[in-house]
């Protein structure tokens, strides 16, 4: 078996694999503050939840976007498996030809995701990733993987509009069901989901124009499936699209 471990600034998502299958994907809060014991502790039991011993695990895979942690996970996950682990890093074969001014600043999180979208998807393709950020992508119609945008992410958004503006208030993310708010919280509502989903919807209009066709879009990210069910533009979600990039970047450098 694999275990892949998708390191982010909010949640680590880990998945397992026996074989080609997805045994499982659990969540957990990403904390800075945690020591590799203590990470060792949290995948220890989670894999006792799902039943599993650490002893099936023949090796492992590491995507992070918080390198003060990427070190203390891969210890965590060296002192629980015994096994060999791997970190999505330059120099690690993935299989994408990168084209942007420089390969070697490309996020793994983005990295892990197009390779996914290669394996699974018709091309050309744009991804989007709403999580602590939310992100695009662009791979054209012969693989490559061209750059993208980032912006603030949904949450970063909403939690800055009440933060900084004396009369708004906080307000749990939930989904709305009219455009035009008669109240300050549908408003606010309406702002930030259907506001975003309108941002999507005009990013594929305009990455569209560059890649030419009808790309396949993909979204993935832990508020995709609050968001995309809002927009115009066909959007595949697919959640488990990190975790299958990081177990096919796995079989590309461990067999």
């Amino acid at each position: 078996m694999v275990f892949t471990v998708d390191v982010g600034n909010t949640n680590i998502v880990l998945g397992a694999f026996d074989e080609d299958d997805l045994a499982f994907v659990s969540r957990i809060s990403t904390d800075p503050s945690k020591m590799a014991d203590q990470y060792a502790i949290d995948f220890a039991d989670i894999l006792t939840l799902y039943g599993y011993s650490p002893r099936l695990f023949d090796g492992a895979i590491i995507s992070s976007v918080v390198p003060p942690l990427t070190p203390i996970i891969k210890e965590a996950v060296e002192k629980l498996l015994s096994c060999k682990v791997y970190v999505v890093s330059p120099g690690i074969k993935t299989g994408l030809n990168i084209k942007i001014d420089d390969p070697a600043m490309l996020g793994s999180d983005l990295v892990c995701a197009a390779v996914s979208a290669l394996d699974k998807y018709e091309l050309p393709c744009i991804i989007f990733d709403l999580g602590t950020s939310t992100t695009t992508s662009a791979i054209d119609k012969d693989g490559l993987f061209l750059g993208g945008s980032i912006y603030p992410g949904v949450q970063i958004s909403l939690d800055a509009l009440s933060s900084r503006t004396a009369q708004l208030p906080f307000i749990s993310m939930e989904t709305v069901d009219k455009v035009i708010g008669t109240n300050t919280i549908d408003s606010m509502k309406s702002g930030i989901i259907l506001g975003t989903a309108s941002l999507l919807d005009g990013m594929v209009l305009r990455y569209s124009e560059v890649l030419g066709g009808e790309p396949t879009v993909i979204a993935t990210g832990g508020l995709a499936s609050m968001i995309i069910p809002h927009c115009r533009c066909d959007i595949i979600v697919d959640n488990n699209l990190m975790i299958d990039g990081l177990y096919r970047i796995y079989k590309n450098n461990a067999l």
